[in-house]
């Protein structure tokens, strides 16, 4: 199909474009400034790290969004001159309010089916005084859709935390159960990357009832009791006491556009919030509705603090203030600016791995990769001469193309991931051994040398593509469906297929043409 010429400046191409890819792994400073700025990464288990499992509660996040759907409900009613009184969630699921007047009834059946679909209402009961109790529920395909954007809008937000925090080739993925894995590979301050991602900056505005003692043992219903937070200059935060909060939150992290760490004028650090158009438009109306009265700024279920509303406040921003360092602000407006948790989210499991165990599994596999290719190289040269020589520069090169491929793709190389590059050796010369055999067969029968090398590679390449187009149906299915480690093993598995199938029915083909020609009728050292 190629020329003789066509092939060699493929090889060269090829040959040209993997060292330029390879080399920044081993270059210094000097010559990584002509190369592709690409290096082949490494996993957890090499270079050190922490490994997380985040639980997320996504019924919070149903039971929020409920919440959020019964305020604009009110909102919108009070639009169309309807009134709705006392939206609130029960138990989590059902969100209850009432109808004053009865004769609003076929206007607001009207505004939940044209504005609310979501929402499935029951029968309302009728009060003594004419008035109608509403309960509602969201429709299970509406739950089964929160529960699924939860879990994808937590994967986006933890990723953009990480992002922000700046670890190179985090692994995070969904599991089972509502459940987030996170790996971290050579983090230089673990503990404070653990904080970063388990304070799920889970941000919401509370009215405080002041008319509620927090120490009875019996509130009423729709109020909650809350820690209430104090902190001294550099010491860590304790509870000052409780504060009741209406249950429902006016606002959440969710209506947050900005985070930015400030100084105020006695040069504390606190957390200056801009909210979205939707946000700065809830606050505006709650504040203006509620002059007189302590809004309560809850982060992840503590009070951080509870300032008297004192004017209505438009232009959409808002601080969070609680004597914070330089550095608990800078993570708190981090968290926040590159989205607010949907849902709670708990550590369920945290496992570090140091760097000292990850170079021992590095040193491991190098030396085993050595020693199998070692052993294989001497193989070769004694058993088939020559040839074998040449098929131990093309287990080289396919090595090469290896390294090359994972650095330009921003491959992660993990333990898996030699042990893949191990079985690829083997694997390399396995096509060599094809062809030389076959090529052995046709000289036996009376082919001169190059037309016993050109039938050779001809018989021997069917064979070869079936078995390693099977063996590369196999690595994508287990990258396919595969956990990080094993995702690994398959990258390197697959490189290392498809460089080999290169170079031995590629490049060994245009080696031993070339050779055969230059050796007249003289047998072949193979």
């Amino acid at each position: 199909m190629f020329g003789t010429r066509w092939r060699v400046l493929i090889i060269l191409a090829v040959l040209l474009l993997t060292l330029a890819y390879a080399l920044p792994n081993f270059a210094g400073p000097g010559l990584q400034k002509m190369l592709p700025d690409s290096r082949v990464n490494l996993g957890l288990d090499l270079r050190g790290g922490i490994h997380l499992t985040l639980g997320v509660e996504v019924g919070k996040a149903v039971t929020n969004s409920l919440a959020l759907a019964g305020q604009d409900l009110r909102r919108e009613a009070m639009d169309r001159k309807i009134v709705v009184l006392r939206p609130h969630v029960v138990g989590g699921s059902t969100l209850e309010f009432l109808l004053p007047r009865a004769d609003d009834e076929a206007g607001l059946k009207e505004l939940c089916a044209k504005r609310f679909p979501q929402l499935v209402l029951s029968e309302p009961q009728r009060g003594e005084s004419g008035q109608l109790r509403y309960t509602a529920q969201f429709d299970p395909r509406e739950i089964t859709r929160l529960e699924e954007l939860t879990m994808d809008q937590a994967l986006r937000t933890i990723r953009n935390r990480i992002d922000q925090f700046g670890v190179a080739e985090p692994d995070i993925r969904k599991q089972a159960g509502n459940r987030i894995q996170v790996q971290l590979p050579g983090i230089s301050d673990p503990r404070r990357a653990v904080q970063l991602l388990g304070q799920t900056a889970h941000l919401e505005f509370h009215l405080v009832r002041d008319d509620v003692d927090s120490k009875q043992a019996v509130l009423p219903a729709g109020v909650v009791s809350l820690p209430l937070l104090e902190k001294s200059h550099g010491s860590l935060e304790k509870q000052a006491g409780t504060i009741c909060v209406e249950r429902d939150a006016m606002l959440t992290g969710e209506d947050v556009s900005d985070a930015r760490p400030a100084f105020d004028s006695m040069n504390q650090s606190y957390v200056a919030l801009n909210f979205n158009s939707r946000g700065a438009t809830v606050f505006e109306r709650v504040t203006a509705e509620n002059v007189g009265k302590r809004m309560a700024i809850v982060l992840d279920g503590k009070v951080y603090s509870a300032p008297v509303i004192r004017e209505r406040i438009g232009g959409g921003r808002a601080s969070i203030s609680g004597s914070f360092t330089t550095a608990e602000a800078q993570d708190l407006a981090i968290v926040l600016r590159a989205g607010s948790l949907p849902a709670p989210v708990t550590v369920l499991e945290e496992r570090t791995v140091g760097p000292s165990l990850g170079q021992e599994s590095i040193d491991s596999g190098l030396r085993a990769g050595l020693v199998g290719a070692l052993l294989v190289m001497l193989f070769m040269a004694i058993y088939y001469g020559l040839s074998g020589v040449i098929a131990d520069g093309m287990l080289l090169f396919t090595l090469l193309i290896i390294l090359a491929g994972m650095s330009a793709f921003g491959g992660t190389l993990t333990l898996p991931g030699i042990a893949g590059i191990v079985l690829t050796i083997g694997m390399a010369v396995d096509a060599n051994v094809l062809i030389y055999e076959r090529i052995r067969e046709e000289m036996r029968h009376g082919l001169s040398p190059l037309a016993a090398v050109k039938t050779g590679f001809d018989h021997a390449s069917v064979a070869i593509f079936d078995s390693n187009l099977t063996t590369i149906i196999t690595a994508v299915i287990l990258y396919q469906f595969g956990t990080g480690p094993v995702r690994g093993f398959a990258v390197t598995l697959s490189l290392g297929i498809l460089g080999s199938m290169f170079t031995a029915v590629f490049v060994s083909r245009t080696i031993f043409e070339a050779w055969a020609r230059s050796r007249g009728g003289r047998a072949l050292s193979i």
